[in-house]
């Protein structure tokens, strides 16, 4: 299955997503906010970026776009519970596959990892 790098600073929250992806096959690795997400990038292949829009250090949208600057190829999915912070990752609507809103179901998280791993992406995008 996929490789997928999970940032999120609630470590609760990241647990449970982390739990349910692998419930699906997939290999799961961990990051507690953007710049701990980014050096694991920069060390490790993934197939799936799924990070919380706000958080400490680096947020996810900064994150999101080096992240996308780095690693064209990479497919991103983020995570919020606030409204503001939705809208804020508008400009990120052509790097990104999708906003996921806080809070979610394990059957939503799970439907929107599948949905995003599904859409074709090639460096050029």
């Amino acid at each position: 299955m996929a490789r997928i790098l999970i940032t999120e600073d609630e470590d609760s929250l990241r647990s449970f997503v982390a739990r349910a992806l692998r419930l699906d096959g997939h290999e799961t690795q961990e990051a507690a906010d953007g710049a701990e997400g980014l050096a694991l990038l920069g060390e490790d292949s993934f197939d799936l970026l799924l990070s919380d829009i706000r958080m400490p250090v680096m947020d996810g949208i900064e994150l999101a776009h080096r992240a996308a600057e780095q690693f064209p190829a990479l497919k991103i999915l983020l995570m919020t519970g606030y409204a503001d912070q939705r809208e804020r990752a508008d400009d990120l609507m052509t790097k990104v596959i999708d906003v996921v809103d806080k809070p979610f179901s394990l059957p939503d998280i799970r439907k929107a990892v599948a949905k995003a791993l599904s859409v074709r992406r090639t460096a050029a995008c």
